[in-house]
């Protein structure tokens, strides 16, 4: 089984007043392997409305696999894949937004409401190096799921 070039993956959304956390919650599950802890603080926003952060953080080898299998079902996988230049920051972290509605129909999308956040492995620990790290991972993935 190919390695994994991950430190860790998080995933981390907000749950508003005007929206049922358990579906949510439910959109979140839609990235992560069953049973995955999910951590829940509540927040109050500006105006006092409640506001919920769910978020999970995922560390194993096999975790992350089911992570990036899911992943690997966004149609704009490749566009992701060109994009890492700008997805990836200096401290070799890769940035996706992912839409939460979507998510909750068990559809892998780019969009707003869920943030993921994949600490790529590198060595030496530089932005090209991530990159380049990244694109083979996403495309091993993209390749494997078709």
């Amino acid at each position: 089984m190919a390695r994994v070039p991950l430190h860790y993956v998080e995933l981390r959304t907000f749950c508003y007043a005007t929206e049922d956390e358990k579906r949510v919650t439910a959109a979140l599950e839609t990235f992560l392997p069953e049973d995955t802890a999910i951590d829940r603080v509540e927040n109050v926003g500006h105006h006092g409305d409640r506001i919920v952060v769910l978020s999970a953080r995922v560390e194993t080898a096999d975790e992350m696999r089911h992570v990036l299998d899911r992943l690997a079902d966004l149609e704009a996988i490749d566009r992701v894949i060109d994009e890492l230049g700008e997805r990836v920051d200096e401290n070799c972290s890769l940035f996706l937004r992912l839409d939460k509605q979507a998510a909750f129909r068990d559809d892998v999308r780019l969009g707003d409401g869920i943030t993921l956040r994949g600490k790529v492995e590198a060595y030496p620990a530089k932005r090209e190096a991530a990159v380049e790290n990244a694109r083979e991972l996403l495309e091993r993935h993209r390749d494997d799921g078709v």
